[in-house]
């Protein structure tokens, strides 16, 4: 049997270039090369676009400029060999892109003109979960609990006297914790909005939210979604910001994941079904990790959904699908199985 031909597209333009890079080795390690020819499809920080042999820190060199041309009726990638293009057909596109140009329906729409079957969340889906207010905005409107927030505009002013600490401040379309600050006192709120224009010109004020935090990974379509083992984030200090620290792969500076989380068996299946239903309301398609908050009444609030989670060996997706008995490979092969069939089996 033909092996499937597989795109990975990783690193971008974005601040999470390092993150998807090491998310893409962890793919590339995980792939049943018995049953995918894989072409790793690496976008440099500057924007240029390269077929390399496998992704790594040193992906570039020798890699060769290509481009999933956007023409439908000659769809593939075009890869630029001694001065022609070649085509090369692909089959499936698996985009390992995090936070802009990945994650807000950027590469969606490249992927939708060219017809080329991709993996996740479409455009509509992925715009929705990349912009946190649109976010709570739907979800709120589905009747499930989210932080109140504030929408701070370039050319808004905030009175500072008016909120309630702490709040968090952070950038409405990043991910990551790219500049989000935490702000206990009115004269640090807006040093805070500067930090987080630096990412976004659209910023969010949340009032904090006093609770566990908890994660659920979910894959899936429609009615058909499996649910992963759920997280909790442990926290000594501050908050969660694993992939902005030196060397996330020996470990958190102030997080540690505890995988079961330590909840009762009510309050893990109440983050289940609310995560699904949280995303079945913003219409996520393939897979998505949903962060909640966990209150001490047992209730559970909405953080923040990310559609292309971390894949890395680190990442807290994998390890919740892992802790419910499905390894990255098994993962990707159901992921596949469900954009070009429509079922995970």
């Amino acid at each position: 049997m033909d092996r499937l031909k597989i795109g990975v597209i990783f690193g971008g333009r974005g601040e999470e270039h390092p993150i998807s890079v090491k998310s893409a080795q962890q793919v590339a390690d995980s792939l049943d090369t018995d049953k995918y020819e894989p072409f790793f499809i690496g976008i440099a920080e500057n924007g240029a676009w390269k077929l390399c042999d496998r992704p790594g820190p040193e992906w570039e060199t020798g890699a060769r400029p290509a481009i999933v041309s956007p023409d439908s009726s000659e769809p593939g990638l075009l890869v630029l060999d001694q001065g022609k293009y070649e085509k090369i057909g692909l089959d499936v596109v698996l985009p390992v892109l995090h936070g802009k140009f990945g994650e807000d329906g950027a590469i969606q729409g490249l992927l939708e003109l060219s017809g080329i079957p991709y993996v996740g969340c479409d455009i509509q889906s992925s715009a929705l979960c990349m912009d946190k207010s649109l976010t709570y905005t739907v979800v709120s409107a589905a009747g499930i609990a989210t932080p109140k927030f504030w929408i701070v505009t370039p050319d808004d002013k905030i009175d500072a006297d008016e909120l309630t600490y702490p709040v968090f401040v952070k950038p409405a379309r990043s991910g990551s914790s790219f500049g989000v600050s935490k702000v206990s006192a009115r004269d640090e709120l807006e040093p805070a909005i500067e930090v987080a224009r630096q990412y976004d010109s659209k910023v969010l004020i949340e009032g904090a939210v006093v609770g566990s935090e908890i994660g659920c990974s979910i894959l899936g379509n429609d009615l058909d979604l499996f649910a992963g083992e759920v997280d909790r984030v442990a926290l000594s200090h501050g908050f969660f910001r694993i992939h902005q620290e030196e060397t996330p792969e020996t470990g958190s500076e102030n997080a540690t994941f505890i995988v079961p989380a330590d909840i009762p068996d009510e309050s893990r299946t109440l983050i289940q079904e609310t995560a699904k239903a949280i995303y079945r309301a913003l219409g996520c398609k393939g897979l998505a990790r949903v962060d909640m908050f966990l209150l001490e009444d047992g209730s559970a609030v909405l953080n923040e959904v990310n559609t292309l989670p971390g894949l890395t060996s680190y990442s807290r997706y994998p390890r919740m699908m892992a802790a419910a008995g499905l390894s990255l490979g098994d993962v990707i092969d159901r992921l596949v199985s469900l954009t070009l069939t429509g079922t995970t089996r």
